[in-house]
Order: C-alpha cells, then sequence, then structure tokens
C-alpha cells in the first residue's frame, strides 16, 4: 500500500470540469465551469494546487476566480486511499459551527467529487457537485444513478483508515441492494464479517432512510449517489457516504463515520464489482 503523499499524487494533471451547487432536495441552483490543475515539484515532495472557475462558462476567458496553493504535507483530516480516491471533511462536530464532507473518487481518465454540507444548527443544507475529465481525454460521464444500476450483489475490499491509527486495515466486502415491496430499497453491507442494513423508500432520485436516523440517499448525476443525516450533532454517532460507479460493473464507495461526541472515527473505501 502506498502513503498517504504518495496516494495524493494519484490525482496529478489537469481536471476539466464543473461545480454545480445543489439544494437539500438535490435540485440544481447553479453551475460553474472550472479548470484544476494539481502539478508535482522538487522531485514530487511538493505539489502546486491550483483552481480556476469561470462564472459565464467560457474556459478560454479570464477566470471568476483564481485560487493558488502550494502542498507538501497533508492535514489528519483527509485521507487518500491506493488508487487516489479520498475522504476529507470535519475533525470535530459542534455546536454552533457548520460541518462537512468531501469525498473524491479516481477513475481513468475522470474524478467524481462530492461536498455535503450541514449549517450552523446541524441541519443538512446543500450539496456540491464536481464532475472532472483529464485534459486530452475524451472520458465520457455517465448516466444519471438510478435504482435499476444498483441493485444486485457487488463484491470487492475494503480499506480503513482509524482516526488514531493511519495505516489502513482491508477486509472483503459484499454488498446487496434488492427492491422491497411498493417503492422500497434494502442496502446490505458485509465488511469483514460486520453486517449493516438500510431500509429506504424511493420518492423520485432520492431514497428516504429513517432508521436508525433520518436520511437521504440522493441518486446525482454521472453515476454518483449521496447519504447524509438530515441533521448531525455532537451528541450522536453518525456517518455519512458517497458513491460512484465508475462503470456499470464497477462501483467505489466512501463512508466517513463520527462517534457519539462527534468525533471523526474512521472513513472507509470500499472497491466493489458486480456480480453477474
Amino acid at each position: 500500500m502506498g502513503t498517504q503523499w504518495q496516494n495524493f499524487l494519484q490525482n496529478l494533471g489537469e481536471w476539466h470540469g464543473s461545480f454545480a451547487d445543489l439544494d437539500a432536495h438535490g435540485a440544481l441552483l447553479r453551475s460553474t465551469a472550472s479548470i484544476l490543475s494539481l502539478e508535482s515539484h522538487e522531485g514530487g515532495t511538493c505539489v502546486q494546487f491550483r483552481l480556476r472557475r469561470f462564472a459565464g462558462g467560457d474556459t478560454s476567458g479570464p477566470p471568476s476566480s483564481d485560487h493558488q496553493q502550494e502542498y507538501r504535507s497533508l492535514g489528519k483530516q483527509v485521507t487518500f486511499f491506493d488508487n487516489g480516491s479520498f475522504s476529507k471533511g470535519s475533525l470535530q462536530i459542534a455546536p454552533a459551527t457548520r460541518s462537512g464532507a468531501e469525498f473524491g473518487f479516481v477513475g481513468p481518465d475522470r474524478r467524481w467529487r462530492l461536498v455535503q454540507l450541514h449549517g450552523e444548527t446541524g441541519v443538512f443544507e446543500s450539496l456540491v457537485l464536481i464532475r472532472e475529465t483529464r485534459a486530452g481525454s475524451n472520458a465520457g460521464e455517465l448516466p444519471p444513478l438510478s435504482p435499476e444500476h444498483l441493485i444486485g450483489t457487488w463484491q470487492g475490499q475494503a480499506a480503513t483508515v482509524e482516526a488514531d491509527w493511519p495505516v489502513p486495515s482491508t477486509v472483503p466486502c459484499t454488498s446487496r441492494i434488492e427492491r422491497l415491496p411498493g417503492d422500497g430499497l434494502r442496502f446490505s453491507t458485509d465488511l469483514g464479517g460486520e453486517l449493516s442494513s438500510l431500509d429506504g423508500t424511493l420518492q423520485g432520485s432520492v431514497v428516504a432512510i429513517e432508521a436508525p436516523l433520518p436520511q437521504r440517499l440522493h441518486l446525482l448525476p454521472d453515476g454518483g449517489c449521496s447519504r447524509v443525516p438530515l441533521q448531525v450533532s455532537h451528541r450522536q454517532a453518525f456517518e455519512v457516504e458517497a458513491g460512484w460507479l465508475s462503470s456499470p460493473t464497477q462501483r467505489q464507495r466512501l463512508i466517513r463515520r463520527y462517534d457519539a461526541r462527534g468525533a471523526w472515527l474512521s472513513s472507509t473505501h470500499l472497491v466493489e464489482t458486480k456480480l453477474a
């Protein structure tokens, strides 16, 4: 397994795409074209980050914003996995403080990223969906995710990084998505023998899940999804998740967990293949 820095370097390149702001129901509010570059310098010990956004949509003209930053190390709030995919977010949920999580998936000449945002009262507020293609590539986007893309059995491997132990532990994983009567869906996951299951009701492009706490699974453009509690608190354990189908038979998931005191507990990256 690579180091965190080596995994980070899997994201090097110039990426063309867009930042789409979505409301709490998943409806599009606005979209901004973007060019993001990550360049390695000084023998790979320094990475120059640059993000240009173009409010008018014309990436050949001057950007409406231009942010640059240099990286020589990585903070504890971000975890990178072997293929470059990563989970980043608040280390502690606190009263009267906004919180959020970012998920980034890396595929062949593609990146799919998602930001989930909760407000100062802990109420889920919005999403930011970022879809990117490597410069010079003709890789195309995938269709919007639907239950039909997910239903079935998926198998693979899961890597987990704990807050107090940065070396990943790996276990086999199996996920099953099945229909229930009416518009019901069941999502079951087996992580090395640790079982979990969620039942929800499909409502358009959103799956409403009420237990163990109210949360919503948004089915998103380009083969992605977001699972997020409607309310988070520093007094209740919870988890947030994003997923991406990089192809009809290849799926990645990232799960970020918080304990009953609101502290970040662990991050897990699942890489799964759909069984025939």
